[in-house]
Protein backbone atom coordinates (compact mmCIF):
# COMPACT_ATOMS: atom_id res chain seq x y z
CA UNK A 1 0.00 0.00 0.00
CA UNK A 2 1.16 3.83 -0.50
CA UNK A 3 -0.44 7.05 -0.05
CA UNK A 4 0.38 10.27 -0.99
CA UNK A 5 -1.39 13.33 0.30
CA UNK A 6 -1.09 16.16 -1.50
CA UNK A 7 -1.42 19.20 0.75
CA UNK A 8 -2.34 22.58 -1.06
CA UNK A 9 -1.82 25.74 1.19
CA UNK A 10 -4.93 28.47 1.62
CA UNK A 11 -7.27 25.63 -0.82
CA UNK A 12 -11.21 27.15 -0.60
CA UNK A 13 -13.64 24.06 -1.04
CA UNK A 14 -15.74 25.91 -4.07
CA UNK A 15 -13.22 27.22 -5.90
CA UNK A 16 -12.59 23.85 -7.46
CA UNK A 17 -14.20 22.18 -10.53
CA UNK A 18 -15.92 19.02 -8.95
CA UNK A 19 -17.47 21.75 -6.29
CA UNK A 20 -19.66 23.42 -8.89
CA UNK A 21 -16.86 26.41 -10.02
CA UNK A 22 -17.07 28.12 -13.24
CA UNK A 23 -13.98 28.06 -13.76
CA UNK A 24 -11.79 25.48 -14.92
CA UNK A 25 -8.96 25.62 -12.10
CA UNK A 26 -8.74 22.24 -10.89
CA UNK A 27 -8.76 19.37 -14.12
CA UNK A 28 -6.53 17.38 -12.29
CA UNK A 29 -8.27 17.12 -8.80
CA UNK A 30 -12.07 16.89 -10.21
CA UNK A 31 -10.26 13.73 -12.16
CA UNK A 32 -9.03 12.40 -8.74
CA UNK A 33 -12.80 13.06 -7.56
CA UNK A 34 -14.44 11.39 -10.19
CA UNK A 35 -12.53 8.21 -9.49
CA UNK A 36 -12.67 8.25 -5.74
CA UNK A 37 -14.30 10.22 -2.91
CA UNK A 38 -14.97 13.66 -3.05
CA UNK A 39 -16.11 14.87 0.73
CA UNK A 40 -18.08 17.87 0.39
CA UNK A 41 -18.48 18.95 3.35
CA UNK A 42 -15.08 18.80 5.67
CA UNK A 43 -13.95 21.68 7.93
CA UNK A 44 -10.78 22.34 9.45
CA UNK A 45 -11.21 22.25 13.56
CA UNK A 46 -8.71 24.79 13.96
CA UNK A 47 -7.91 27.75 11.82
CA UNK A 48 -5.67 29.10 9.74
CA UNK A 49 -1.92 27.36 9.07
CA UNK A 50 -0.59 26.48 12.65
CA UNK A 51 -3.54 25.26 14.68
CA UNK A 52 -4.86 23.55 11.47
CA UNK A 53 -1.95 21.20 10.63
CA UNK A 54 -1.38 20.78 14.41
CA UNK A 55 -4.56 19.35 14.47
CA UNK A 56 -4.00 17.43 12.10
CA UNK A 57 -0.75 16.15 13.07
CA UNK A 58 -1.76 15.42 16.77
CA UNK A 59 -5.45 14.30 15.67
CA UNK A 60 -6.56 16.83 18.22
CA UNK A 61 -8.63 20.03 18.39
CA UNK A 62 -6.53 23.26 19.25
CA UNK A 63 -8.89 23.65 22.21
CA UNK A 64 -7.14 20.20 23.86
CA UNK A 65 -3.57 19.94 21.69
CA UNK A 66 -3.04 24.12 23.12
CA UNK A 67 -2.79 25.50 19.52
CA UNK A 68 -4.70 27.91 18.31
CA UNK A 69 -2.74 31.32 17.51
CA UNK A 70 0.38 31.91 15.92
CA UNK A 71 2.58 33.56 17.94
CA UNK A 72 2.37 33.80 22.05
CA UNK A 73 1.82 30.47 24.50
CA UNK A 74 -1.15 28.99 21.91
CA UNK A 75 1.12 29.07 19.17
CA UNK A 76 2.62 25.71 21.29
CA UNK A 77 1.98 22.41 22.14
CA UNK A 78 0.39 22.69 25.66
CA UNK A 79 2.45 20.51 28.33
CA UNK A 80 1.27 16.93 29.16
CA UNK A 81 1.78 17.73 32.76
CA UNK A 82 3.45 14.63 35.32
CA UNK A 83 1.82 11.97 32.76
CA UNK A 84 3.79 12.72 30.28
CA UNK A 85 5.43 9.14 28.77
CA UNK A 86 8.75 8.63 28.10
CA UNK A 87 7.90 9.29 24.32
CA UNK A 88 5.27 11.70 24.43
CA UNK A 89 1.49 11.36 23.19
CA UNK A 90 2.28 14.22 21.13
CA UNK A 91 4.92 12.73 19.04
CA UNK A 92 4.31 9.23 19.51
CA UNK A 93 0.80 9.52 18.28
CA UNK A 94 1.06 11.59 15.37
CA UNK A 95 -0.72 11.02 12.14
CA UNK A 96 2.42 10.03 10.83
CA UNK A 97 3.56 8.31 13.53
CA UNK A 98 1.04 5.83 13.47
CA UNK A 99 2.10 4.66 9.88
CA UNK A 100 6.18 4.75 11.50
CA UNK A 101 5.26 2.64 13.79
CA UNK A 102 3.38 0.20 11.76
CA UNK A 103 6.84 -0.59 9.35
CA UNK A 104 6.01 1.90 6.94
CA UNK A 105 8.30 4.38 5.26
CA UNK A 106 7.24 8.09 6.04
CA UNK A 107 8.39 11.48 4.60
CA UNK A 108 7.08 14.79 4.35
CA UNK A 109 8.99 17.40 2.01
CA UNK A 110 7.07 20.98 3.64
CA UNK A 111 8.39 24.42 4.91
CA UNK A 112 5.51 24.44 6.95
CA UNK A 113 7.34 23.35 10.27
CA UNK A 114 10.30 25.95 9.48
CA UNK A 115 8.01 28.90 9.10
CA UNK A 116 5.73 28.16 11.92
CA UNK A 117 8.83 26.88 14.51
CA UNK A 118 6.21 23.71 14.40
CA UNK A 119 9.04 20.86 15.03
CA UNK A 120 6.41 18.36 16.10
CA UNK A 121 4.86 18.44 12.48
CA UNK A 122 7.53 15.78 11.82
CA UNK A 123 7.53 13.63 14.34
CA UNK A 124 6.73 9.80 13.01
CA UNK A 125 7.91 11.36 9.38
CA UNK A 126 11.71 9.37 8.95
CA UNK A 127 12.36 12.21 6.17
CA UNK A 128 11.58 16.07 7.13
CA UNK A 129 12.46 17.64 3.98
CA UNK A 130 12.75 21.42 3.31
CA UNK A 131 14.08 21.76 0.42
CA UNK A 132 13.28 24.76 -0.69
CA UNK A 133 14.31 28.56 0.80
CA UNK A 134 10.49 30.25 0.46
CA UNK A 135 9.48 30.04 4.34
CA UNK A 136 6.00 29.21 2.57
CA UNK A 137 6.46 31.54 -0.31
CA UNK A 138 7.76 29.06 -2.75
CA UNK A 139 5.78 27.81 -5.78
CA UNK A 140 5.16 24.54 -7.18
CA UNK A 141 8.07 24.59 -9.22
CA UNK A 142 10.15 24.79 -6.58
CA UNK A 143 8.54 22.15 -4.51
CA UNK A 144 8.48 19.07 -7.44
CA UNK A 145 11.94 18.40 -8.28
CA UNK A 146 12.06 17.03 -4.67
CA UNK A 147 9.31 15.57 -5.00
CA UNK A 148 9.77 13.91 -7.80
CA UNK A 149 12.95 12.55 -6.71
CA UNK A 150 12.15 11.08 -3.98
CA UNK A 151 9.07 9.47 -5.82
CA UNK A 152 11.36 8.28 -7.99
CA UNK A 153 13.82 6.34 -5.59
CA UNK A 154 10.71 5.22 -3.61
CA UNK A 155 7.82 5.02 -5.55
CA UNK A 156 7.89 1.39 -6.43
CA UNK A 157 8.38 0.26 -2.82
CA UNK A 158 5.85 -0.55 -0.61
CA UNK A 159 4.60 0.85 2.47
CA UNK A 160 5.39 4.34 2.46
CA UNK A 161 3.42 7.57 3.73
CA UNK A 162 4.38 10.51 1.19
CA UNK A 163 2.97 14.29 2.19
CA UNK A 164 3.97 17.01 -0.51
CA UNK A 165 2.76 20.44 0.89
CA UNK A 166 1.83 23.58 -2.28
CA UNK A 167 1.87 26.80 -1.57
CA UNK A 168 0.33 28.40 -4.39
CA UNK A 169 -2.94 29.68 -3.70
CA UNK A 170 -1.47 31.21 -0.48
CA UNK A 171 -1.30 35.27 -0.74
CA UNK A 172 0.76 36.62 -1.63
CA UNK A 173 -0.27 35.32 -5.58
CA UNK A 174 3.21 34.75 -7.19
CA UNK A 175 2.49 32.49 -9.89
CA UNK A 176 5.49 33.28 -12.64
CA UNK A 177 3.88 35.78 -14.85
CA UNK A 178 5.10 33.65 -17.66
CA UNK A 179 2.08 31.54 -16.49
CA UNK A 180 -0.58 33.73 -18.44
CA UNK A 181 -3.95 33.86 -16.86
CA UNK A 182 -6.20 31.17 -18.15
CA UNK A 183 -8.98 33.35 -16.83
CA UNK A 184 -8.60 36.34 -18.49
CA UNK A 185 -12.18 35.65 -20.33
CA UNK A 186 -13.95 34.49 -17.34
CA UNK A 187 -15.69 36.45 -15.56
CA UNK A 188 -15.76 37.11 -11.13
CA UNK A 189 -17.92 34.57 -9.25
CA UNK A 190 -21.48 36.07 -9.81
CA UNK A 191 -22.37 36.74 -6.49
CA UNK A 192 -19.82 39.28 -6.00
CA UNK A 193 -21.57 42.28 -7.61
CA UNK A 194 -20.90 45.73 -7.47
CA UNK A 195 -22.92 46.47 -4.95
CA UNK A 196 -20.92 43.94 -2.53
CA UNK A 197 -17.69 45.57 -3.95
CA UNK A 198 -19.35 48.95 -2.72
CA UNK A 199 -20.59 47.84 0.73
CA UNK A 200 -17.69 46.48 1.59
CA UNK A 201 -15.04 49.40 0.66
CA UNK A 202 -16.80 51.28 3.95
CA UNK A 203 -15.43 48.69 5.99
CA UNK A 204 -12.36 48.24 8.29
CA UNK A 205 -9.96 45.72 8.88
CA UNK A 206 -6.50 44.49 7.43
CA UNK A 207 -7.11 42.79 4.20
CA UNK A 208 -10.37 45.07 3.73
CA UNK A 209 -11.25 46.53 0.47
CA UNK A 210 -9.00 49.31 0.97
CA UNK A 211 -6.51 47.25 1.94
CA UNK A 212 -6.04 43.79 0.58
CA UNK A 213 -2.40 43.65 1.52
CA UNK A 214 -2.58 43.78 4.93
CA UNK A 215 -2.89 46.96 7.40
CA UNK A 216 -2.05 49.31 4.48
CA UNK A 217 -2.22 48.89 0.82
CA UNK A 218 1.84 48.61 1.12
CA UNK A 219 2.26 47.13 4.21
CA UNK A 220 4.92 44.28 2.86
CA UNK A 221 6.19 46.06 -0.04
CA UNK A 222 4.56 46.63 -3.19
CA UNK A 223 1.99 44.78 -4.23
CA UNK A 224 3.15 41.29 -6.50
CA UNK A 225 1.88 41.66 -10.33
CA UNK A 226 -1.37 39.77 -9.45
CA UNK A 227 -2.44 41.43 -6.86
CA UNK A 228 -3.61 45.27 -6.89
CA UNK A 229 -3.91 47.81 -4.19
CA UNK A 230 -7.22 47.79 -3.11
CA UNK A 231 -10.23 46.76 -4.49
CA UNK A 232 -11.87 50.33 -5.96
CA UNK A 233 -13.01 48.86 -8.68
CA UNK A 234 -14.70 45.60 -10.40
CA UNK A 235 -11.13 45.15 -12.22
CA UNK A 236 -9.24 45.15 -9.14
CA UNK A 237 -11.79 42.37 -7.44
CA UNK A 238 -11.22 40.66 -10.80
CA UNK A 239 -7.08 40.76 -10.39
CA UNK A 240 -7.96 39.27 -7.24
CA UNK A 241 -9.61 36.55 -8.10
CA UNK A 242 -7.65 35.80 -11.53
CA UNK A 243 -4.13 35.69 -8.70
CA UNK A 244 -5.97 33.40 -6.46
CA UNK A 245 -7.60 31.27 -9.41
CA UNK A 246 -4.41 31.10 -11.12
CA UNK A 247 -2.22 29.78 -8.23
CA UNK A 248 -4.97 27.17 -7.62
CA UNK A 249 -4.61 25.90 -11.47
CA UNK A 250 -0.78 25.78 -11.16
CA UNK A 251 -0.91 24.07 -7.94
CA UNK A 252 -3.32 21.77 -9.78
CA UNK A 253 -0.42 21.39 -12.75
CA UNK A 254 1.73 20.18 -10.21
CA UNK A 255 -0.57 17.55 -9.25
CA UNK A 256 -1.28 16.52 -12.51
CA UNK A 257 2.72 16.26 -12.65
CA UNK A 258 2.72 14.05 -9.59
CA UNK A 259 -0.06 11.61 -10.66
CA UNK A 260 1.87 11.43 -13.72
CA UNK A 261 5.18 10.03 -12.09
CA UNK A 262 3.06 7.34 -10.05
CA UNK A 263 1.79 6.25 -13.80
CA UNK A 264 5.21 6.25 -14.75
CA UNK A 265 6.48 4.30 -12.36
CA UNK A 266 3.29 1.98 -13.08
CA UNK A 267 1.75 2.23 -9.09
CA UNK A 268 -1.26 5.26 -9.70
CA UNK A 269 -3.70 2.34 -9.38
CA UNK A 270 -2.25 0.85 -6.12
CA UNK A 271 -1.81 4.17 -4.32
CA UNK A 272 -4.08 6.03 -2.35
CA UNK A 273 -4.39 10.14 -3.22
CA UNK A 274 -5.49 12.34 -1.03
CA UNK A 275 -5.87 15.95 -1.86
CA UNK A 276 -6.98 18.90 0.38
CA UNK A 277 -6.17 21.70 2.30
CA UNK A 278 -4.90 23.55 5.69
CA UNK A 279 -7.90 26.40 4.91
CA UNK A 280 -9.55 28.54 2.41
CA UNK A 281 -9.46 32.53 1.82
CA UNK A 282 -12.64 35.15 2.22
CA UNK A 283 -12.63 37.63 -1.22
CA UNK A 284 -14.98 39.87 0.76
CA UNK A 285 -16.52 38.04 2.27
CA UNK A 286 -17.58 39.32 6.51
CA UNK A 287 -15.44 41.94 4.26
CA UNK A 288 -11.76 40.43 4.04
CA UNK A 289 -10.13 39.98 0.95
CA UNK A 290 -7.09 37.68 -0.16
CA UNK A 291 -6.66 35.83 3.43
CA UNK A 292 -8.16 33.96 6.02
CA UNK A 293 -9.15 35.52 9.39
CA UNK A 294 -12.44 34.28 10.48
CA UNK A 295 -14.19 30.76 11.97
CA UNK A 296 -16.68 31.23 9.13
CA UNK A 297 -17.71 28.94 6.28
CA UNK A 298 -15.73 30.18 3.43
CA UNK A 299 -12.03 29.97 6.03
CA UNK A 300 -12.86 26.91 7.65
CA UNK A 301 -14.68 24.84 4.60
CA UNK A 302 -12.17 22.93 3.06
CA UNK A 303 -11.61 20.85 -0.34
CA UNK A 304 -11.55 16.47 0.84
CA UNK A 305 -10.85 14.18 -2.44
CA UNK A 306 -9.34 10.63 -1.49
CA UNK A 307 -8.79 8.18 -4.20
CA UNK A 308 -8.33 4.57 -2.35
CA UNK A 309 -8.18 1.24 -4.32
CA UNK A 310 -11.09 -0.49 -3.78
CA UNK A 311 -13.16 2.22 -2.50
CA UNK A 312 -16.43 2.90 -5.20
CA UNK A 313 -16.52 6.24 -6.55
CA UNK A 314 -18.79 8.57 -4.35
CA UNK A 315 -20.21 11.60 -3.37
CA UNK A 316 -20.07 11.91 0.65
CA UNK A 317 -22.30 14.66 1.88
CA UNK A 318 -21.88 13.87 5.95
CA UNK A 319 -20.18 17.26 7.96
CA UNK A 320 -16.86 15.95 8.94
CA UNK A 321 -13.70 17.82 10.79
CA UNK A 322 -10.27 17.68 8.78
CA UNK A 323 -9.18 15.24 11.67
CA UNK A 324 -11.88 12.78 10.27
CA UNK A 325 -10.57 12.68 7.20
CA UNK A 326 -7.07 11.77 8.84
CA UNK A 327 -8.74 9.25 10.99
CA UNK A 328 -10.74 7.28 8.11
CA UNK A 329 -7.00 7.18 5.69
CA UNK A 330 -5.40 5.50 8.87
CA UNK A 331 -8.42 2.89 9.36
CA UNK A 332 -8.70 2.22 5.77
CA UNK A 333 -4.90 1.26 5.90
CA UNK A 334 -6.00 -0.92 8.37
CA UNK A 335 -3.88 0.41 11.12
CA UNK A 336 -5.03 1.26 14.80
CA UNK A 337 -6.55 4.90 15.43
CA UNK A 338 -5.02 6.50 18.91
CA UNK A 339 -8.28 6.00 21.57
CA UNK A 340 -7.59 10.12 22.59
CA UNK A 341 -7.62 10.98 19.06
CA UNK A 342 -10.80 13.50 18.44
CA UNK A 343 -11.16 12.21 14.56
CA UNK A 344 -13.87 9.66 13.97
CA UNK A 345 -13.08 7.21 11.28
CA UNK A 346 -15.61 6.87 8.18
CA UNK A 347 -14.27 4.33 6.41
CA UNK A 348 -17.43 1.90 7.17
CA UNK A 349 -19.89 4.23 5.27
CA UNK A 350 -17.20 4.35 2.46
CA UNK A 351 -16.83 0.60 2.07
CA UNK A 352 -20.73 0.09 2.62
CA UNK A 353 -21.43 3.53 0.02
CA UNK A 354 -23.56 4.72 2.84
CA UNK A 355 -23.80 8.60 4.10
CA UNK A 356 -22.57 9.38 7.96
CA UNK A 357 -20.48 12.51 9.55
CA UNK A 358 -21.70 14.56 13.02
CA UNK A 359 -24.14 16.05 13.75
CA UNK A 360 -22.67 19.75 14.08
CA UNK A 361 -18.77 20.95 14.30
CA UNK A 362 -17.31 23.41 15.90
CA UNK A 363 -14.60 25.59 14.65
CA UNK A 364 -11.79 28.11 16.30
CA UNK A 365 -9.77 30.94 14.89
CA UNK A 366 -7.12 32.25 17.17
CA UNK A 367 -4.44 34.24 14.74
CA UNK A 368 -6.35 36.92 13.10
CA UNK A 369 -9.50 37.00 15.05
CA UNK A 370 -10.81 35.02 18.57
CA UNK A 371 -13.44 33.20 17.27
CA UNK A 372 -15.69 29.94 17.68
CA UNK A 373 -18.25 28.55 15.36
CA UNK A 374 -20.75 25.88 15.34
CA UNK A 375 -22.00 24.58 11.97
CA UNK A 376 -24.83 22.49 11.73
CA UNK A 377 -28.04 21.38 9.71
CA UNK A 378 -27.98 24.92 6.94
CA UNK A 379 -26.37 27.16 9.55
CA UNK A 380 -23.39 28.42 11.20
CA UNK A 381 -23.10 30.42 14.12
CA UNK A 382 -20.13 32.77 15.01
CA UNK A 383 -19.14 33.87 18.66
CA UNK A 384 -16.43 36.53 18.40
CA UNK A 385 -14.51 37.39 21.41
CA UNK A 386 -11.78 39.74 19.63
CA UNK A 387 -12.83 41.10 15.81
CA UNK A 388 -9.64 41.63 14.62
CA UNK A 389 -10.13 45.01 13.99
CA UNK A 390 -13.38 44.44 11.55
CA UNK A 391 -15.38 47.00 13.23
CA UNK A 392 -18.56 45.48 11.48
CA UNK A 393 -18.40 41.73 13.21
CA UNK A 394 -20.95 41.69 15.85
CA UNK A 395 -20.32 39.28 18.79
CA UNK A 396 -22.50 36.99 17.59
CA UNK A 397 -23.69 36.23 13.99
CA UNK A 398 -25.28 33.46 12.12
CA UNK A 399 -25.97 32.56 8.74
CA UNK A 400 -27.57 30.18 6.12
CA UNK A 401 -24.60 28.82 4.90
CA UNK A 402 -26.39 27.02 2.40
CA UNK A 403 -28.74 28.95 0.81
CA UNK A 404 -26.06 32.06 1.70
CA UNK A 405 -22.49 30.20 1.74
CA UNK A 406 -20.88 33.77 0.92
CA UNK A 407 -22.42 35.17 4.61
CA UNK A 408 -24.14 38.64 3.08
CA UNK A 409 -27.25 38.24 5.37
CA UNK A 410 -26.67 37.70 8.86
CA UNK A 411 -29.48 36.17 10.98
CA UNK A 412 -28.72 36.62 14.48
CA UNK A 413 -31.23 38.91 15.44
CA UNK A 414 -34.58 37.86 12.95
CA UNK A 415 -33.96 34.14 13.97
CA UNK A 416 -33.77 33.96 17.74
CA UNK A 417 -34.40 30.42 18.58
CA UNK A 418 -32.26 28.74 15.67
CA UNK A 419 -29.36 31.10 17.19
CA UNK A 420 -29.77 29.83 20.54
CA UNK A 421 -29.01 26.38 19.82
CA UNK A 422 -25.76 27.01 18.21
CA UNK A 423 -24.93 29.14 21.52
CA UNK A 424 -26.20 26.15 23.92
CA UNK A 425 -23.70 23.57 21.26
CA UNK A 426 -20.82 25.79 21.72
CA UNK A 427 -21.26 26.00 25.13
CA UNK A 428 -21.64 22.64 25.90
CA UNK A 429 -18.53 21.20 23.39
CA UNK A 430 -16.56 23.48 25.17
CA UNK A 431 -17.25 22.52 28.25
CA UNK A 432 -16.73 19.05 27.18
CA UNK A 433 -13.22 19.38 26.09
CA UNK A 434 -12.01 21.63 28.64
CA UNK A 435 -12.99 18.23 31.07
CA UNK A 436 -10.97 15.90 28.76
CA UNK A 437 -8.02 18.27 28.21
CA UNK A 438 -4.29 18.42 29.66
CA UNK A 439 -5.65 21.53 31.18
CA UNK A 440 -8.29 23.41 32.55
CA UNK A 441 -7.40 26.74 30.86
CA UNK A 442 -8.68 27.60 27.29
CA UNK A 443 -6.22 28.16 24.97
CA UNK A 444 -8.51 31.12 23.33
CA UNK A 445 -8.68 32.93 26.82
CA UNK A 446 -4.71 32.73 26.98
CA UNK A 447 -4.61 34.76 23.52
CA UNK A 448 -7.16 37.16 25.07
CA UNK A 449 -5.10 37.69 28.14
CA UNK A 450 -1.52 37.92 26.32
CA UNK A 451 -3.37 41.24 23.98
CA UNK A 452 -5.82 39.21 21.24
CA UNK A 453 -4.55 37.40 18.39
CA UNK A 454 -1.12 37.31 17.08
CA UNK A 455 -1.65 38.69 13.66
CA UNK A 456 -3.42 42.41 15.56
CA UNK A 457 -1.01 43.34 18.49
CA UNK A 458 0.76 46.80 18.49
CA UNK A 459 -1.25 47.52 14.91
CA UNK A 460 -3.97 49.34 15.97
CA UNK A 461 -3.05 52.71 16.91
CA UNK A 462 -1.40 53.57 13.40
CA UNK A 463 -4.43 51.36 11.90
CA UNK A 464 -6.53 54.22 13.28
CA UNK A 465 -4.99 57.15 12.02
CA UNK A 466 -5.20 55.48 8.63
CA UNK A 467 -9.06 54.96 9.15
CA UNK A 468 -9.01 58.46 9.98
CA UNK A 469 -7.56 59.53 7.04
CA UNK A 470 -9.40 57.14 4.65
CA UNK A 471 -12.74 58.60 5.34
CA UNK A 472 -13.50 55.55 7.55
CA UNK A 473 -13.65 57.46 11.17
CA UNK A 474 -16.90 55.63 12.39
CA UNK A 475 -15.13 52.65 12.60
CA UNK A 476 -11.85 54.04 13.90
CA UNK A 477 -14.10 55.28 17.31
CA UNK A 478 -15.59 51.73 17.28
CA UNK A 479 -12.80 49.96 17.63
CA UNK A 480 -11.42 52.70 19.88
CA UNK A 481 -14.68 51.64 22.63
CA UNK A 482 -13.76 47.93 21.68
CA UNK A 483 -9.94 47.98 22.54
CA UNK A 484 -9.54 50.67 24.64
CA UNK A 485 -5.92 48.66 26.01
CA UNK A 486 -4.47 48.02 22.89
CA UNK A 487 -4.06 51.85 21.60
CA UNK A 488 -1.81 52.48 24.54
Amino acid sequence: MRIIYIDIDTLRSDHLGCAGYHRNTTPNIDAIAGDGVLFRNVYASDVPCLPSRTALSTGMFGIRNGVVNHGGLAADLRPEGRDRNFFGRFNLRSWASVFYLAGWHTASISSFPFRHGATWWNSGFMESMNLMRGFGGERADEVLPGALDWLERRGKADDWFLHVHLWDPHTPYTTPETYGNPFESDPVPAWHTENVRINNWDLAGPHSAQEPWGFTPDEWGDPPPRQPWDAGSMDAVKQIFDGYDVGVRYADDAVGTLLGKLADLGVLDETAVLVSSDHGEAFGELGVYADHQAADEVTCHIPAVLKWPGIEPQVFEGLQYHLDVAATVVDLADLRIPSHWDGKSVAENLHAGSDGGRDHLVLSQGAWSCQRSVRWDDYLYLRTWHDGFHGHWNEEMMFDVVQDPHEQADLFSSMPEVAQKGQELLATWTEQQLARSYSPFDPMEIVLEEGGPFHTRGHLPSYLERLEKTGRSHWAEVLRERHPTEIQ
